[in-house]
């Protein structure tokens, strides 16, 4: 088995080698391990020979203004494909046929200007798309919504006056979606609201010429109130137009006394309930509407949506609002999200409750606490009497030597240096420097040294997210944790 696993990787070497000596790579292409860069080269197509093994495609920098049909085809290991900084103003049909294993795309700073439905169709897989310095107009509604591992989406620095939010609802995956530094002048808060948070949390909207209105205001200040990265890293960054002009600007998250005549929804706290294999569970859908035109919606962790009387079997809901777990199981385990509508005053209210189901074990505690407790007291009790009176040769029991009569060295330091109550000086260091205290309760810590100087001891750890050019010339910097803001 060893010397086929011996055999099995120069073997694989050669044939990448054989594949790559075979195509025919435009001169100063650079290729290492499963890395292949032709950047800034003037390339104006995709090379029709690529090596099978390729990993990671680097054009960025050319001149590339169309992409064939499989163009990439063919590449069963290809992760990172980068197109960054070129010509391309759209994408042909089946470019990306059989090309489900890239996880990384990047179409940054291109001239596309419609993201169609078709563009990306073929990515099943990818999980973090750049697409930001365009000049995108509109993203079609299907255009992302079936991209179930998608992640990342970075459309900043566009033409955007609209986005379709009503098309990633059910999207579970997607954590960051970047719309700042567009042109949107108006908000869907219905659709966004309905929005998994974990959208809501990553989604950025700062730098758009927003009108002012209550309705836009009141969401992002709920977003702020929660603690969003969107909106606490980019405060002053949220603007908003008076009347619709340019000319009268308002950073509405810090001047707040232009919407004092607006109502600002409560902020409920999710309510936590924990509950037993069996027991039945009632989670009530509290909110401040008021009226008898009330209508209740409950949605599961499952994404089912319950109603009165509530499904057969599991749930049942009451006119009130209340939803009741009939026999609570653990797959029952999650947050439940609550609705109230008020149809004739349009207005509404949400609610999460999260409920943790869990295995009832009934196990009798084989001991009082109380009686534990003071069998431990009368256990240390007779040891430190067996220490006082059963220790052999204590000092006091032998014969004291006569007055002047220096004692034996190391007689009793034992029992002397527990007795004293200030330890002996001692001396240590290159200087032999005497210390007369070392029992110190609490020691501040070395600071770290970086570049050969100390450290502050309360430095700031967290500064406030920078925000970087756009540029995407590195295979490592580009696609990382960070969110890109050009």
């Amino acid at each position: 088995m060893l010397c086929a696993q011996g055999v099995a990787a120069p073997l694989m070497l050669s044939t990448f080698l054989l594949q790559l000596a075979r195509a025919n790579l435009p001169s100063g292409c650079l290729i290492a391990s499963d890395i292949l860069s032709c950047s800034n080269l003037g390339l104006n197509q995709v090379p029709l020979e690529l090596p099978i093994m390729v990993a990671t495609l680097d054009f960025n920098h050319n001149l590339l203004e169309r992409l064939e049909e499989g163009s990439f085809a063919g590449l069963p290991n290809l992760d990172t494909l980068q197109l960054a900084h070129n010509l391309l103003s759209s994408i042909t049909p089946g470019t990306f046929r059989n090309t489900s294993s890239i996880r990384h795309l990047d179409l940054s700073s291109n001239q596309l200007n419609v993201i169609e439905q078709h563009y990306f169709q073929e990515l099943v897989g990818v999980k973090e798309l750049l697409l930001y310095n365009n000049r995108i107009v509109r993203v079609e509604s299907k255009a992302l919504s079936h991209l179930s591992n998608l992640r990342k989406a970075y459309l900043s620095h566009n033409r955007l006056t609209d986005f379709p939010f009503f098309s990633i609802q059910e999207h579970s995956s997607l954590i960051t979606l970047d719309l700042s530094s567009n042109r949107m002048p108006n908000l869907p808060v219905e659709d966004i609201g309905a929005l998994q948070e974990s959208i809501q949390q990553g989604l950025f909207l700062h730098n758009n010429t927003l009108n002012c209105e209550c309705s836009m205001y009141s969401m992002f200040k709920q977003w702020e109130q929660r603690g969003f990265t969107s909106v606490r890293d980019f405060r002053e960054d949220h603007i908003c137009l008076l009347y619709g002009k340019r000319r009268a600007s308002v950073r509405f998250l810090q001047h707040e006394r232009f919407f004092e005549n607006c109502t600002i929804k409560p902020q409920l706290e999710t309510e936590n309930l924990r509950a037993d294999t069996g027991d039945s569970v009632l989670l009530d859908c509290k909110t401040s509407l008021k009226g008898k035109h009330l209508a209740y919606l409950w949605v599961s962790p499952h994404k089912e949506y319950i109603a009165p009387p509530g499904n057969n079997n599991t749930l049942r809901m009451y006119a009130n609002g209340t939803l009741e777990i009939l026999a609570a199981q653990v797959e029952d385990s999650g947050v439940y999200l609550c609705m109230a509508l008020n149809h004739q005053e349009s207005r509404n209210e949400t609610r999460e409750v999260n409920v943790t189901v869990v295995i009832h074990h009934q196990v009798e505690e084989p001991f009082n606490t109380g009686f534990t407790t003071l069998l431990g007291c009368v256990v240390s009790l007779v040891l430190v009497l067996m220490y006082l009176y059963l220790t052999p040769c204590r000092c006091w029991c032998r014969k004291q030597p006569p007055p002047g009569t220096p004692s034996p060295a190391n007689e009793c330091t034992a029992q002397s240096s527990i007795l004293m109550p200030t330890p002996p000086a001692t001396t240590e260091g290159p200087g032999h420097k005497v210390s007369n205290n070392k029992h110190v309760v609490f020691l501040e810590p070395i600071k770290e040294a970086q570049n050969g100087r100390p450290r502050a001891a309360m430095a700031h750890e967290h500064p406030k997210l920078a925000v970087t050019q756009s540029d995407a010339d590195s295979v490592t910097s580009v696609f990382s944790d960070t969110t890109i803001v050009p």
